[in-house]
């Protein structure tokens, strides 16, 4: 059984967590021993750009996101919850997750990074999509195994098109564009989240 502690890093108060809160793992214990196999022990954190810096953040998250935070999952002070996973005391990765609209309804884009911010995993905890099987398909999720924020950069998140690895991910179901560009935007976001909160302060 994998040991779990919890630190808390926020300053919200109980005004923010009564209104939207980040992604949480289902079941965090074999979510985690399922993404991270070797894993003895994690750590959840919850961080909001609210404690990095407010509405500066917020503005730089849209700027190298490229498109403006709505909504009541991409307010500024939403607490994100973030999964620190361990074998014994050596930090082996992250699991982190954000709420991303897409066609139909939410999407909860969830990434297993490496302790260098590469991902390891991708998958979807929910997903409201006609196409759902597609995008949940392992062929389409291996598309973003090794890939990082670098290559997620030049991608414009509204069309899909601009330089970097992550232009060549293929769309799994053609017709359902629109939920190929939400994913995108999730992943990226989830990226640019995750620099800003752990790795860029490394």
């Amino acid at each position: 059984m994998l040991k779990r502690f919890t630190l808390i890093i926020i300053l919200a108060l109980p005004v923010i967590l009564a209104a939207a809160t980040g992604c949480d793992l289902n079941d965090p214990d074999a979510d985690i021993k399922r993404l991270f196999p070797q894993s003895t022990s994690y750590k959840t954190s919850y961080l909001s750009l609210t404690r990095i810096g407010g509405k500066t953040a917020l503005q730089e998250v849209e700027r190298r996101l490229g498109d403006k935070f709505s909504g009541s999952y991409e307010q500024v002070d939403v607490p994100y919850t973030l999964y620190s996973v361990f074998r014994d005391k050596n930090l082996i990765g992250y699991v982190h997750g954000v709420n991303q609209k897409g066609q139909y309804g939410g999407l909860q884009v969830f990434l297993a990074l490496n302790p260098q911010g590469k991902i390891n995993a991708f998958y979807f905890q929910k997903l409201s999509s006609k196409q759902g099987k597609l995008f949940k398909s392992r062929d389409f999720a291996q598309q973003f195994s090794g890939l990082g924020l670098n290559d997620f950069a030049a991608l414009n998140i509204k069309t899909g098109t601009g330089t970097g690895k992550a232009t060549a991910i293929k769309n799994p179901a053609p017709d359902a564009k629109a939920d190929f560009l939400a994913t995108l935007r999730g992943v990226k976001k989830n990226l640019i989240l995750m620099d800003m909160f752990v790795f860029n302060k490394q």
